[in-house]
């Protein structure tokens, strides 16, 4: 089975985490981000992830070294030239992969952490014989996503892309099974999106949806990304983190002071260093963190190389790569 990872975003929302590093690549407790979703992909039975690469295409293929052995699928990058939209880049990719790609195939966002039940998804569409089957979740605010309508069947009545309105429901998930004859209604080079352009067209034309129950996170804010790390160190979604303790992970290379307070959330890197009487709580330091005495660090995220001076104070902070703050 294939899937087609869309991962060309530049993760905006997430600055100044992602100025250099592209989201896919950025680390998530303990690993790159895209690696969970490579494992559980790998876990419903995908033998080929090819990622449609954008913004820094190199940096996420560095991050990824080694995760074709761990995960035991194959990773093929393809680099859009320029911007194609959602649906532009499944193409562009589909046209890459040329005669290869398979009659049917998987294409997701690659902006999501989830241990939804895609073989489920497979066999739903399978039995249904349409065109495109889509994963649906169900939320309490569905204004910023895509609110999808569907019968008792599954067929899709209605495709509603980012309504603004707070209303619950099921939404696009961002996880699709497509039939290669979807491809048709892509033109090739162009920008086009999947969710607004070709999703309405294929209501009443072999559109379904499968709601789908368990973990799904966007994890596109700040918010969102600590909410996510502590999600996966309190084992509410399912992955191969081992927590050094509940909600907590402190890389072995990490050195702590012992007059240091770190928790009752928390995230250290290989190689940070936390000076005596330093406070960490809620928050996330990644390697290389330089963490002075008496400073307190909450709500936060340090990127790589952050330098935080003695008696600083840090509150719902998020700071890039090689910074120095200041007391």
């Amino acid at each position: 089975m294939q899937a087609i990872v869309l991962v060309g975003g530049e993760g905006t929302r997430l600055r100044p985490l992602t100025a250099t590093v592209p989201k896919p690549a950025l680390t998530l407790v303990d690993r790159p981000f895209l690696a969970y979703m490579i494992e559980w992909l790998a876990g419903h039975g995908v033998t080929e992830v090819v990622l449609a690469c954008g913004f820094l295409p190199d940096v996420l293929r560095e991050a990824l070294t080694g995760e074709e052995e761990r995960a035991g699928v194959s990773i093929q990058y393809v680099v859009e030239p320029e911007r194609r939209g959602t649906a532009g880049a499944i193409r562009f990719a589909a046209d890459e992969l040329g005669e290869r790609l398979d009659q049917r195939f998987l294409a997701l966002n690659g902006d999501v952490l989830t241990d939804l039940d895609l073989t489920a998804l497979l066999r739903a569409h399978a039995e249904r014989d349409g065109r495109a089957t889509l994963a649906l979740h169900p939320v309490e605010d569905s204004s910023s996503f895509g609110l999808v309508h569907s019968d008792s069947t599954g067929a899709v009545l209605e495709f509603l892309e980012k309504t603004g309105e707070a209303v619950p429901g099921e939404i696009n998930a961002g996880m699709y099974v497509l039939e290669r004859s979807v491809l048709d209604l892509i033109p090739s080079g162009e920008e086009v999106s999947i969710e607004r352009d070709v999703f309405p067209r294929l209501v009443g034309e072999g559109l379904s949806g499968l709601r789908l129950d368990g973990y799904w996170m966007d994890i596109g804010t700040p918010d969102r990304y600590l909410q996510a790390s502590w999600d996966i160190l309190e084992r509410r979604v399912q992955t191969r983190v081992r927590p050094t303790a509940p909600g907590m992970l402190v890389d072995s290379g990490a050195e702590v002071a012992t007059g240091a307070t770190i928790g009752p959330r928390a995230v250290l890197g290989r190689g940070c260093r936390v000076a005596d009487r330093a406070q960490i709580s809620d928050s996330v330091v990644l390697d290389g963190c330089i963490v002075g005495e008496g400073a307190t660090v909450s709500g936060s995220i340090l990127s790589a190389g952050v330098e935080v001076a003695a008696d600083a104070v840090l509150e719902s902070a998020v700071v890039g790569a090689d910074e120095r703050v200041p007391a």
